[in-house]
């Protein structure tokens, strides 16, 4: 990195934390720190529910699942828009008709105390988790740039985020937001053009499409009913549909934002606009990954992208060997860019047995390579249990740091590291709103002064910073980091999700009833996760789906049995 590198990165951080702080400074009430005093318009409430979600894991893992396993990806936000419809039509108008802070606040008054305590932690805990991801997974980026110590890093990113959410709140998450979607797809852009123009002369944007297809990446749809298959459209449009039906109607960190609209209306631009424009987002992401991939079938890259890894073995007793897969690797890359440009030739002349003979030559060589890949790790794996050999996560930030020009280098630090913050702050505001509102003053006997809650959730709002740092010291890459956030959502949200669903249009169902089939229902997911019965986004409507059965179920059985249902 060189100097103009560091004066983006820094003069980008320092904004946003400053503008936070200035812009929301002298909340009074709850109603001003938890809701953003409810004068957000839909472009704000659009922009901030896509900052929330959008996470340095998505701008640090997707590129890097698009270079390994293609673009079928992007099957897991086909649900999405649906998701959207409903929630404008259902969720949002119960919420402001109730005028509560949280989404919890409701259970309370359909069912009872201990059913809004238990979601209320059931929330806590996925959330607590994914806070500390999200400020562990840019320490990933800054420790392999810097060499600095993880646990520095983690301690460094989280008190930038609790500054700016502890002092103004949700307004302070929303506005700074706006800036933080706009330096991301700036970035995102850049990196997108610069890759294009880094091609070799005469690849085209068409042809570098063509590449990506002959060597399966840009297969985005498929029609299995395989279940333990993780992205297929119907794991999508399921599976996915109640992942975001659960996340967009029932997570606080997502309610918050849209609870802050001026009006019903509003909010339910802000949903729309998030369902129209999320699937493109992640699909130019993909695509990016995708072109990061055909830059490297003609540019050397590394056996393994993890730096970390690389050099744990070479100073293992396991070095000659590794050395051994590193000259089967240059050997193939040499095959692999011979094997491309008899591919664009065959192209240019439009020889369509060449064409043919000319995938299956790059699709062999591919398999060679991820043959040899996958050695490599098996290496990595005897030398250092400990190393991480899934380098999934290290393919974008290897190819910034190695390939961009000064400047642009900071730019998408800059980028990943923002979308960190954003989503983080998002996650702490909610973290803090719930712990103050919904376990502090619900089970507090006396009433205080309305500052006092103030100053109570930016209490547990620190409070939460300080776990997710503890959380992101201790945390270790699964697989890879946007598939890890994504199985913590899918444990617990289908339940939360059927328990909503049961307040909302199953009536006779009590609280008693809901309390014990969401214990048993959270206990059996659970278990199903660790057992591997289905991939981790059917987990989303399996869960769903069991505790509603059993709520009724249970509430019947009562009733059969002649017992007057428990009342709120």
């Amino acid at each position: 990195m060189g100097i103009l590198d560091w004066i983006v990165l820094g003069s980008t951080l320092l904004f946003i934390v400053v503008f936070g702080v200035w812009k929301t400074r002298g909340s009074k009430s709850v109603e001003d720190y938890v809701l953003g005093g409810n004068d957000a318009k839909w472009w704000t409430i659009g922009l901030s529910v896509m900052a929330t979600q959008a996470s340095a894991i998505t701008f640090l893992s997707t590129p890097g699942q698009a270079f390994h396993d293609g673009m079928g990806f992007v099957q897991f936000y086909f649900g999405l828009p649906l998701a959207m419809i409903v929630i404008c039509l259902v969720f949002i108008p119960i919420y402001r008709k109730l005028k509560v802070y949280t989404a919890y606040e409701m259970l309370e008054g359909r069912f009872d105390l201990k059913t809004r305590t238990l979601t209320a932690i059931l929330f806590l805990v996925q959330r607590g988790l994914a806070a500390g991801i999200t400020i562990f997974a840019p320490s990933i980026i800054l420790s392999a740039v810097l060499g600095w110590d993880l646990r520095t890093l983690n301690i460094i990113i989280g008190i930038l985020v609790i500054i700016y959410t502890v002092t103004g709140g949700t307004k302070a998450v929303s506005v700074t937001q706006k800036q933080q979607m706009f330096i991301i797809m700036v970035g995102m852009f850049f990196a997108f053009f610069f890759i294009l123009g880094s091609l070799p002369n005469g690849v085209s944007f068409g042809e570098a499409l063509k590449i990506a297809g002959a060597n399966n990446k840009l297969q985005i749809l498929d029609f299995s009913l395989d279940t333990s298959n993780r992205y297929t459209f119907w794991s999508g449009i399921t599976g996915g549909f109640f992942l975001a039906l659960a996340y967009f109607g029932t997570d606080q960190s997502q309610v918050q934002r849209y609870l802050s609209g001026e009006s019903i209306r509003e909010s339910q631009l802000g949903l729309i606009f998030n369902g129209i424009f999320k699937i493109p987002m992640q699909f130019f992401i993909l695509l990016v990954g995708t072109m990061v991939f055909v830059f490297y079938q003609y540019n050397a890259s590394p056996l393994n992208f993890n730096p970390a890894a690389t050099q744990a073995v070479k100073e293992s007793q396991y070095a000659a060997d590794y050395e051994i897969l590193e000259e089967g690797h240059l050997a193939l890359e040499q095959e692999k860019k011979k094997a491309q440009e008899k591919f664009s030739s065959a192209l240019a002349l439009k020889e369509f047995n060449a064409i043919q003979q000319a995938e299956l030559d790059i699709m062999q060589i591919n398999q060679r390579e991820r043959a040899n890949r996958d050695a490599a790790k098996t290496l990595i794996s005897q030398a250092d249990g400990s190393v991480e050999t899934n380098d999934k996560d290290y393919v974008f930030i290897h190819f910034i740091l190695d390939n961009l020009p000064t400047g642009l280098i900071g730019l998408l630090l800059a980028v990943i590291l923002s979308a960190a913050m954003s989503s983080t702050a998002s996650e702490l505001n909610a973290l803090g709103t719930i712990t103050a509102l919904d376990l502090y003053k619900r089970n507090k006997q006396e009433e205080k002064d309305p500052k006092h809650y103030v100053w109570a959730t930016k209490g547990f709002t620190l409070l939460w910073g300080i776990i997710a740092i503890v959380i992101a010291c201790v945390a270790n890459l699964f697989d890879n980091l946007i598939q890890l956030v994504n199985i913590i959502g899918s444990i617990f949200y289908g339940n939360v999700l059927g328990i909503f669903l049961l307040a909302f249009f199953i009536k006779f169902v009590k609280g008693n009833a809901v309390f014990i089939a969401a214990i048993v229902t959270q206990l059996i997911v659970i278990i199903g996760w660790y057992m591997d019965w289905m991939s981790y986004l059917w987990l989303n409507a399996f869960g769903c789906g069991l505790v509603i059965l059993l709520a009724i179920t249970i509430e019947s059985f009562d009733r059969f049995l002649g017992k007057p249902p428990v009342k709120a």
